[in-house]
């Protein structure tokens, strides 16, 4: 039996009212949480004032340069930094997540190591070491082990602020990813991987078509916070010079001395990206929940567990 037939079944049995709703309207008033609420909105509001008149924010200054092409530059990069670092450290730490649950000891140490080194050290340290990576390595080479050098470049060449960002933030991405997605992995029941390759599936398939559509719950809420903190943590670039969203507000800023209004400027836009990201989050995470007992599309009529089952799965499979 399905959960909307469950959900209907309770309606029935009580005249075709939904009980939740029956709770709810039985719920006493409560004096005490108004007064709690108004003495919160009381506060808020008073805050929002403060911020509002205090001359020393300077609002005139931080509306002119709120769309300065200047900053909508480094807003630009900032984005582009985040989108690729995110796509690199999700695709790297899938591999890792398989290669640390793997059976070959080999794999399960290269990847635990990977994670171990990354996930142990500061991110603004490793952004700094591969900016500075040709005072160790002057040229970056591809040689045969204890032979001859087939062909080599200028570190610097290579290593630009731009490709020390890429690499530095999307490294760091992948070892936490690579958690999360093994944690996701680690959610789905092991018979389900055991069905599937009683039914003929090979490893590969069986990960791609049922163990990773189930996981997929468990791993996009903190995938979803991880790229909110990949913004945050773009802001980190501007040490090496790199003129994202931080970077060009303060070149601004040294340049007009208004501080405080231009780091107004890169905190609203900051505030205005997580918020849209949150709204998405907020959107997928409904989606993986549609089947859970008791969420929005569990009472809507027809809902349809978003569970998937290994015969569903290998009908289609055949099918195709």
């Amino acid at each position: 039996m399905t959960i909307s037939a469950l959900s209907e079944n309770k309606k029935a049995a009580s005249g075709g009212v939904d009980l939740y709703d029956v709770a709810k309207a039985h719920e006493p008033f409560r004096t005490d949480r108004l007064l709690l609420w108004l003495f919160t909105l009381a506060v808020a509001g008073n805050f929002l004032y403060i911020v509002a008149v205090n001359p020393n924010f300077g609002w005139p200054v931080v509306g002119a340069y709120l769309f300065d092409p200047t900053v909508m530059q480094g807003l630009t990069i900032t984005l582009g930094l985040t989108v690729v670092a995110m796509i690199l450290g999700v695709i790297l730490g899938l591999f890792l997540a398989i290669a640390r649950m793997s059976d070959d000891r080999l794999f399960s140490s290269l990847s635990s190591l990977f994670i171990w080194f990354f996930r142990g050290t500061p991110l603004l340290v490793q952004l700094i070491f591969w900016y500075n990576l040709s005072t160790l390595f002057p040229q970056l080479s591809i040689s045969i082990p204890f032979g001859p050098t087939l062909v080599s470049w200028n570190t610097n060449d290579v290593i630009t602020p731009l490709t020390a960002a890429i690499v530095g933030l999307a490294l760091n991405e992948a070892a936490y990813m690579a958690e999360i997605i093994r944690g996701g992995l680690l959610s789905v029941d092991k018979g389900q991987a055991e069905t599937a390759e009683a039914f003929g599936m090979t490893k590969a398939r069986a990960l791609r078509r049922i163990i990773i559509p189930q996981a997929m719950r468990s791993i996009v809420p903190p995938t979803g916070n991880q790229l909110i903190s990949m913004i945050k943590a773009t802001s980190l670039v501007s040490v090496i010079a790199m003129a994202d969203l931080l970077y060009s507000v303060q070149s601004i800023y040294n340049r007009t001395f208004e501080v405080m209004p231009m780091l107004m400027v890169a905190v609203l836009w900051y505030l205005l990206i997580t918020s849209i990201l949150n709204v998405g989050q907020s959107a997928i995470e409904r989606y993986y929940n549609r089947g859970e007992r008791g969420g929005p599309a569990a009472k809507d009529e027809g809902a349809v567990p978003a569970q998937t089952t290994i015969a569903g799965s290998t009908e289609q499979e055949g099918a195709r």
